[in-house]
């Protein structure tokens, strides 16, 4: 077993559960691990969407902390179906220290962290990224851990969000052809910069499904293939010069790509949350 894929699956931020994965992984430096996290989980529907996108090929385990019990044994429900290892962290803690104790657990997600920096920290980032959101100033881009880029409907917003939840101060850039990019995009790292892509016939889909509920004819030209690759090649040519990394979010929820991001964060090192 040179492989093992581990799905770090939380109700609030998935610290917890990355240290302690950390911790047991460096004891085996002849196994590739690849570590996707999956954070703020708070419904049966976000963990069915986890498990739809397991490859069963792989070898798979799962450490997970979640503080209620419906959603922890949802969570052993779908890793005894699916015939998968599932680690529950925090629970036997808590179960023992109610036992000896005689105390209930108020179960209550992200209390450790609901008066400390970091959560201060996510509030200014949500502010920020609302602030910042597809390119209304510029400016962003200097101040930003992060930016995001890409043609439109390729999630650049509520992948800024949910960045900003863990922390992240992110700005957003709408990319097409008739709209020169911002000068700050090529000023600032590439490491700073995430390009996203998609396929024409996926984004031609998605923008045909806005046009109509606005009530807009789908023969749009937003929606016309050509026109999309289009956008696409101008895209690509964009993040060829600045040097980014490049994301294909086809077919990806929000938080896969979104871990797709953080794995690449962490393994550069950078940005450093909130010290812009």
């Amino acid at each position: 077993m040179g492989k093992v894929t581990i799905y770090a699956v939380s109700d609030s931020v998935g610290d917890t559960g990355l240290q302690v994965i950390r911790s047991i992984t460096t004891q085996f430096p002849d196994i590739d691990f690849k570590v996707k996290r999956f954070a703020s989980v708070i419904t049966k529907d976000a963990l069915d969407r986890i498990f739809e996108r397991i490859n069963e090929a792989e070898n798979n385990m799962i450490f997970f902390t979640f503080v209620e019990n419906e959603l922890r044994d949802y969570m052993n429900q779908l890793a005894i179906e699916n015939k998968i290892k599932a680690i529950d962290i925090i629970s036997e803690g808590m179960q023992t220290i109610s036992e000896m104790t005689g105390k209930t657990p108020d179960s209550e997600i992200g209390r450790i962290r609901q008066t400390d920096d970091e959560y201060f920290k996510r509030i200014k980032a949500i502010e920020f990224a609302v602030r910042y959101d597809d390119g209304q100033d510029p400016e962003g881009i200097l101040k930003a851990d992060l930016t995001i880029i890409g043609v439109s409907r390729t999630s650049k917003t509520p992948l800024s969000m949910y960045l900003a939840n863990k922390g992240y101060k992110v700005a957003n850039v709408p990319i097409f052809p008739e709209n020169e990019s911002p000068k700050e995009l090529f000023k600032v790292s590439p490491s700073k910069v995430i390009g996203l892509t998609n396929s024409v016939n996926f984004l031609n889909q998605i923008r045909k499904e806005r046009l109509r509920s606005y009530g807009m004819s789908h023969h749009s030209r937003y929606a016309d293939k050509n026109r999309i690759l289009e956008e696409l090649q101008y895209g690509e040519e964009i993040m060829q010069k600045i040097g980014c990394i490049k994301i294909n979010v086809e077919n990806k929820a929000i938080e896969e790509t979104a871990s797709d991001i953080l794995d690449y964060l962490e393994r550069i090192h950078q940005p450093t949350k909130g010290e812009n």
